[in-house]
């Protein structure tokens, strides 16, 4: 409770300071014209409010260890890693955008390049560092068997860690959507590390208290953020924001042998990324559109929804997704405890 605690003041009373400063400066959100019209109002919002999300993670989590019998590991020094990294990566591209005053950022070789070394980088660490189990794993590491070598983990690990942070990226689209999905996240994954830490003789994660720490800490910097984030929206996270939560989800799910199980947990983020994948291959290849416009969240507003129903909505889906992975998980601890 320390950790989100502090989290989410540090985010709800630094992001209006943040809001001022870069008001002050000019930093605004570049809004796409291919985008929905209604969007276009938007034009000059604050932007890289990530910053303050970031911010409030890492205090957050080392605060919490000031607490007696708190040992900060390795794990969680990698979870940092993967936020502070790509929060970096994010902000390179915000920063081009504000720069240039246009709505593309970093060209998509740069950015998807900075991504993957920063996967591979965390991957290896995790191997060699942190000694993070390398099998295919679902809701703990012997869920099906199967032991992968190093050199095809760390190539699945960047894979989930790149996918992720994307995922992440194209659900940003409307405001307080991805702060408010991604807070149903990691307050699942905070009952989930601790789960494994009392039950340690079953799941084999050394750290998994400090991932439930990361985790609480994720959560109160997302939900904090959320309140100046919530529509309409005073600051938008930007790339800052959004890659940094991405990874921090694909790398503690990593970390604490979740990698199929952060599909479920996920789900919303895994539902927006395949709307876009249908729409380029179907307009690629049959020359149609599929929906009117993709990120999924854009069809529904050109359906004549408005803003905040279509947020309000995916919320819902966000909880019930994040609900079922929890839920998943527990029936098979169920299933364990009966062998």
């Amino acid at each position: 409770m320390v950790a989100g605690g502090v989290a989410l003041w540090i985010s709800v009373l630094a992001t209006p300071l943040l809001i001022r400063l870069l008001a002050r400066r000019g930093i605004g959100q570049q809004i796409r014209e291919d985008g929905p019209q209604i969007h276009l109002a938007k034009a000059g919002t604050p932007t890289m409010g990530g910053i303050t999300v970031v911010a409030a993670v890492v205090v957050g989590f080392l605060v919490a260890h000031a607490v007696p019998g708190v040992t900060l590991s390795r794990s969680g020094w990698l979870v940092l890693l993967a936020v502070v990294g790509a929060a970096a990566i994010g902000f390179a591209d915000d920063w081009v955008k504000v720069r240039n005053r246009r709505s593309l950022g970093l060209n998509k070789r740069a950015k998807f390049g900075a991504q993957l070394a920063l996967g591979v980088l965390f991957s290896l660490l995790a191997v060699y560092w942190a000694h993070s189990s390398t099998t295919l794993s679902f809701t703990r590491y012997d869920s099906f068997g199967i032991t992968m070598n190093v050199g095809l983990w760390v190539a699945w690990a960047t894979l989930v860690i790149a996918g992720s942070a994307n995922a992440v990226n194209l659900t940003d689209g409307l405001d307080g959507l991805a702060a408010g999905s991604s807070t149903f996240c990691f307050a699942c994954l905070a009952v989930i590390g601790y789960w494994q830490f009392r039950h340690f003789s079953i799941y084999r994660v050394g750290d998994a208290l400090d991932m439930a720490l990361a985790a609480v800490a994720l959560a109160g910097a997302c939900l904090g953020f959320l309140w100046w984030n919530a529509a309409p929206a005073k600051i938008f996270m930007g790339d800052t924001g959004s890659l940094s939560i991405g990874s921090g989800l694909a790398a503690l799910c990593l970390l604490m042998n979740l990698d199929l199980l952060l599909v479920i947990i996920g789900g919303l983020f895994v539902i927006v990324t395949l709307s876009v994948v249908i729409q380029v291959v179907s307009f690629r290849f049959f020359h149609r559109r599929v929906f009117r416009m993709a990120p999924l969240h854009h069809h529904f507003e050109l359906l004549g929804w408005p803003e905040t129903t279509v947020i309000v909505r995916f919320w819902i889906l966000a909880g019930l997704f994040a609900a079922l992975g929890l839920g998943v998980f527990y029936a098979d601890f169920l299933s364990v405890g009966k062998l």
